[in-house]
């Protein structure tokens, strides 16, 4: 019969020993069994006998045993991230998301970095397999592009992030349009007429949808593109600097506003801005794009922003592969998320972090 904890079993346990469900049941005065339906959340007790139980694992700081609740469940209670982007600019949100997303659910992440090579890739992928990871999340450093591994025919449920899976999965991307269409409305609302483009690659799919979206807003104003149109080139600073160069150099009014692909595009207009005597918001209002903060607090001025939400796109596709994993149905397909405009002073807001 079920009681109040005894003098015996309220006693501390020895230093170094991990308090085990045997203890907690002593503590509480009850049965392992029930115990074990406690803290799961199942069976049939009295709400008292509950709340006792769970008080008595806090004081013990008891933390089930993953092997155990593993074997019992036929879960390892953790999940793989396979990504290309080595350097980590966008995977290490994106992770930092899916942790955040999942950690109240008692999942762990294992992270694998995969290099461009397939055999490497197929490695990283065994390796997973073999800890049977209950699912695996895909991140890309392109959205057009998938990391050089092969996840078909898996039986385990897979997520997609920063990078189109295949049409029967989930993937999740920034909403591209809306996040370049923010930063013009904003370069617009600020009085901005003369609307220069400056981007990346044009062989990059976000580089093409950016530059739409550029137009497309600059329309919907009822203002036209400046000469030359869109200005693809690299994501640099190098870049950003000579689109400078091209610019000032063309006959007529020159840009009173430059909304750029990403942010070191941005910094490196800046720069050539600042070493041409060009008033940075003044004359000229700049805007950039991912929000890398490391880039955009340490420019002068402070470069204003689009943030793709990366450690949001990640809690979302972590949440989403729990919910296959627990045999939910999620529909398949590309679910974009809205972007955020982070305003700095390089368009004439106030300098702020974030």
């Amino acid at each position: 019969m079920a009681g109040k904890p005894t003098q015996e079993s309220a006693k501390p346990q020895p230093a170094g020993r991990r308090p085990t469900i045997r203890d907690v049941a002593a503590r509480a005065n009850v049965s392992i069994a029930t115990v074990s339906k406690a803290l799961n959340g199942t069976g049939r007790m009295m709400q008292e006998t509950r709340e006792r139980i769970l008080l008595a694992a806090e004081e013990l700081a008891f933390r089930p045993n993953a092997l155990a609740r593993g074997l019992l469940s036929r879960r390892s209670f953790t999940v793989g991230l396979l990504t290309d982007d080595t350097y980590g600019r966008f995977a290490l949100p994106v992770m930092a998301g899916i942790s955040e997303g999942l950690i109240d659910h008692g999942v762990s992440v294992f992270l694998c970095a995969l290099e461009d090579n397939t055999a490497l890739a197929q490695v990283h992928l065994d390796a997973m397999l073999e800890k049977q990871v209950d699912g695996i999340i895909v991140a890309g450093k392109r959205v057009d592009r998938l990391p050089p591994v092969d996840l078909t025919g898996l039986s385990l449920p897979v997520v997609h992030v920063m990078a189109e899976g295949p049409v029967d999965r989930v993937s999740f991307q920034p909403d591209e349009v809306q996040g370049a269409a923010i930063a013009v409305q904003h370069l617009i609302s600020a009085g901005r007429r003369r609307i220069a483009h400056v981007t990346g690659p044009m062989r990059f799919r976000v580089a093409r949808e950016r530059a739409e979206s550029w137009s497309a807003a600059l329309a919907a104003a009822n203002i036209p593109e400046p000469a030359p149109g869109p200005m693809f080139g690299e994501w640099s600073e190098s870049w950003g600097h000579a689109a400078v160069g091209a610019l000032w150099s063309r006959p007529g009014l020159h840009p009173d506003a430059i909304f750029c692909g990403n942010d070191q595009i941005g910094r490196g207009i800046i720069d050539a801005l600042r070493e041409r005597g060009v008033d940075v918001p003044g004359t000229v209002a700049v805007v950039g794009y991912d929000n890398w903060e490391i880039v955009a607090n340490e420019t002068r001025p402070p470069l204003t922003s689009v943030d793709m939400n990366l450690k949001e796109l990640g809690r979302q596709a972590g949440l989403t592969l729990l919910a296959l994993i627990n045999g939910e149905e999620v529909a398949p397909g590309i679910k974009s998320l809205p972007c955020d405009l982070r305003v700095r002073r390089s368009c004439g807001g106030l300098a702020k972090a974030g």
